[in-house]
């Protein structure tokens, strides 16, 4: 499934953040987020390769942003339907609703002497697709010459400050993170391609000798501590459950409602970081970018 990503009411408002999505991150849905156009074409064919492995059988959402990609133009490298036809493949089901001679029952209602290890069956398959979807990745990334990684990171093999963001946000970020670069700032960007299943073990061993991290989070997750966002939540769980207590991580909420984030914000996260390292004191938990006063 397709989501190109809105904010959700009330207040009324359709433009882009990622509150839709994120409201589905722990339905079973395994979430894909596109930085570009040519990423929104990339996930949606790898999308029905993943949903319909034998291994995984799990449906998938490939977000983009709402009016940022999604009503927008930009300059895409398509296949011919033949190859794309031959990489998805034919879905043979192991069960098939039509077929008289086996009679399946689908749709049924589950009561409480099974639902619990459906449940349990269900969270295997997704704590298991993350090889799988790498995989798949590889195989489109030797068809297209188009790497595919789970996670994106530019500048991170010596990164003292850190910025974790999804999606469109990441093309503004790494601008930004390229020309502190060339002033000697040791700054790097990770871009999460897949985010559920979470990919914990590859952003922790990127971030782990950092300085300073930034989580930047499009969305709210209401009640949970101080207002953080689900990736900062995520983020600092991976941490803690390698046992790990750096680096400092701060969580920024932004560009909520289809607000648009500058490169001089993503600038001043940077200085954020630089501060809070050199001081070794974090401060606020959970910050605004480009929040009015």
């Amino acid at each position: 499934m397709a989501v190109v990503n809105r904010s959700l009411s009330a207040p009324l408002n359709i433009l882009t953040d990622q509150t839709d999505m994120m409201g589905a991150r722990d339905t079973g849905w395994i979430q894909i987020y596109a930085e570009n156009h040519q990423e929104v074409y990339d996930n949606a064919i790898q999308a029905v390769r993943i949903a319909e492995h034998p291994d995984v059988v799990l449906p998938v959402m490939h977000g983009l942003a709402g009016f940022v990609l999604g009503h927008t133009l930009g300059r895409v490298e398509m296949l011919p339907d033949e190859v794309v036809k031959e990489f998805v493949g034919s879905y043979k089901p192991r069960y098939s609703l039509l077929d008289i001679e086996h009679p399946t029952t689908f749709g049924a209602y589950d009561h409480w002497d099974y639902f619990f290890e459906h449940k349990r069956e269900q969270t295997e398959a997704m704590n298991n697709s993350l090889p799988i979807i790498e995989a798949v990745s590889a195989e489109y990334a030797e068809l297209t010459g188009r790497p595919q990684p789970v996670v994106d990171m530019y500048g991170m093999d010596d990164a003292d400050y850190a910025i974790i963001v999804l999606a469109s946000t990441a093309g503004t970020a790494r601008t930004v993170t390229r020309a502190l670069r060339a002033k000697g700032i040791k700054a790097g960007l990770l871009k999460p391609r897949v985010y559920r299943p979470f990919p914990a073990r590859q952003i922790v061993d990127a971030i782990e000798n950092c300085k300073a991290v930034a989580v930047l989070d499009r969305s709210i997750s209401f009640g949970s501590p101080e207002g953080s966002g689900p990736i900062f939540t995520d983020v600092t769980a991976a941490l803690f459950n390698r046992g790990l207590s750096g680096p400092i991580v701060i969580d920024y909420v932004y560009g909520l409602g289809g607000r648009d984030t500058l490169p001089p914000m993503i600038e001043s996260v940077y200085d954020d970081l630089q501060a809070v390292a050199a001081s070794g004191e974090r401060g606020d938990m959970v910050r605004y970018l480009g929040l009015r006063e």
